[in-house]
């Protein structure tokens, strides 16, 4: 059995996704940096924490990093070819154009970092372990 087609559309579907996650981690960088919204920084279940704004840069470095990371691959597997077959870059530039083994490694590699990084940063403005139950003695 043939595996190429079905591989290609995978490597596809996973190449636009990246537009969809790159818009969100940047505008969610964008919303911290500029607009001073913190009602996205280090959720926990949809909650943020008291003191959102400590955790704020470091949620927005995140964002930021990992949105400019997805649009920087995209750019080397969409925009460097495309601007190739236009003219209006030279064969110099396919230097700076990915491998699909190297794009899917950055691109995933970023993924999961991200993932587990604002993960971490929730659990950390959140406190570690259970929440503390009012004492009802009385």
């Amino acid at each position: 059995m043939d595996w190429t087609v079905s591989i290609a559309i995978i490597d596809w579907l996973f190449l636009l996704a990246l537009f969809p996650v790159a818009f969100f981690w940047l505008r969610r960088a964008w919303r911290i940096l500029v607009r001073k919204d913190f009602s996205e920084v280090a959720l926990k279940r949809g909650v943020a924490p008291v003191n959102a704004e400590k955790y704020a840069p470091y949620e927005m470095a995140i964002n930021l990093i990992g949105g400019v990371v997805m649009v920087g691959v995209l750019v080397s597997v969409l925009g460097i070819p495309l601007m190739g077959v236009a003219g209006l870059v030279g064969e110099s530039a396919d230097a700076y154009t990915l491998s699909r083994d190297d794009w899917i490694a950055v691109a995933g590699s970023t993924l999961w970092v991200k993932l587990f990084a604002s993960f971490a940063l929730s659990r950390q403005a959140h406190g570690l372990g259970p929440k503390k139950k009012p004492n009802k003695a009385g």
